[in-house]
């Protein structure tokens, strides 16, 4: 049986996708997908066994530059690309207007999301078959009931499996380090960078050593005020995607904020700490073994607020508690 996928963003989306995956290849020997994903994450479906091809798709660019994208042939090459395969089944895992319209350059049948359960009730319009999925639950797990329904089979129980292999991805290293993944895109998710510097003495006096990695310039001058003068901290050079899940699956723990690398270090197994500020992590929290949420606790908190500041009563030494914990019942102390 081949499916092709879409489910195009954002980083944490699509790895939420990936028990999916596993479930439907433990029920369906046989399957195969293609996945219809964002270029900027296109190296992640590739990870997971069930994954035929990755098909690139560059929404985001392409909206800032229509008119090159059609003079190009860009969009062309792509329509095509989406017809060379005979398909017994498109999946919007989506469920917005932007994936349902790839959707019409397939020639199978569309399943999704039903207009009370898309976060784009307009998007149920496209599809043959769409199936109703509770909101009130882990995004993650409503993928996994979408897909249980769409290909015909019973939603194992149990936490969701991501499929992957972290030792397969790690590389070996010198001495064990904890990750700290202080990078995030809405200001009020900042945790302060005061409560970062703190985390690294603290955990560098217990012997670890911390390293931490970036993405844009602002990232490794923050990066680079954490670790100076802490002995084993160190700022790791610029990394692609998949140099940075390498780094992550090597690591003894992270600690995170609410960003889409904390998700993929929950998908590696990695024990971690994540820490919510104007988000909560009931719907969209990093999912499965080892995994720790700690949410602040000021006027803020959990407000969605993309600006205020709201991490009081989320300090250095509560992480430092939780994370010492962590690491002596995941046993890596």
């Amino acid at each position: 049986m081949r499916v092709l996928l879409i489910k195009t963003s954002s980083l944490g989306d699509v790895v939420h996708t990936l028990p999916a995956l596993t479930d439907a290849a433990r029920a369906i020997p046989s399957i195969q997908f293609d996945w219809v994903v964002e270029e900027g994450f296109a190296e992640i479906p590739a990870w997971h066994p069930a994954v035929a091809q990755v098909i690139p798709v560059a929404i985001r660019r392409w909206r800032k530059h229509l008119w090159q994208t059609f003079k190009n042939g860009e969009w062309k090459r792509f329509k095509q690309r989406l017809g060379e395969t005979q398909y017994d089944l498109v999946i919007d895992a989506q469920g917005l207007l932007k994936s349902a319209w790839l959707t019409r350059y397939v020639n199978a049948p569309i399943a999704g999301l039903d207009r009370d359960s898309a976060r784009e009730p307009l998007a149920s319009r496209f599809y043959d078959h769409a199936y109703a999925v509770p909101r009130e639950q882990h995004a993650l797990e409503r993928t996994r009931q979408l897909f249980a329904q769409a290909l015909g089979y019973t939603l194992p129980a149990g936490v969701g499996d991501y499929g992957l292999n972290r030792a397969q991805l790690a590389d070996p290293a010198p001495q064990p380090y904890l990750l700290f993944l202080h990078g995030t895109t809405w200001p009020s998710k900042h945790w302060p960078e005061a409560d970062w510097r703190a985390l690294a003495e603290q955990m560098n006096a217990l012997g670890w050593a911390v390293r931490l990695p970036w993405g844009n310039e602002a990232e490794k001058a923050r990066a680079e005020r954490i670790a100076a003068g802490i002995e084993n901290a160190a700022v790791l050079p610029k990394l692609n995607l998949a140099g940075v899940a390498k780094v992550i699956a090597g690591a003894s723990a992270c600690v995170a904020v609410d960003t889409g690398l904390g998700h993929l270090a929950a998908a590696l197994d990695v024990p971690s700490i994540s820490l919510y500020g104007p988000t909560l992590p009931g719907r969209v929290g990093a999912y499965g073994r080892g995994q720790v949420h700690l949410c602040a606790t000021g006027p803020n908190a959990g407000s969605g607020d993309r600006h205020k500041p709201c991490f009081d009563g989320l300090d250095a030494e509560r992480v430092a508690a939780q994370l010492q914990a962590l690491l002596l019942a995941e046993d890596v102390v």
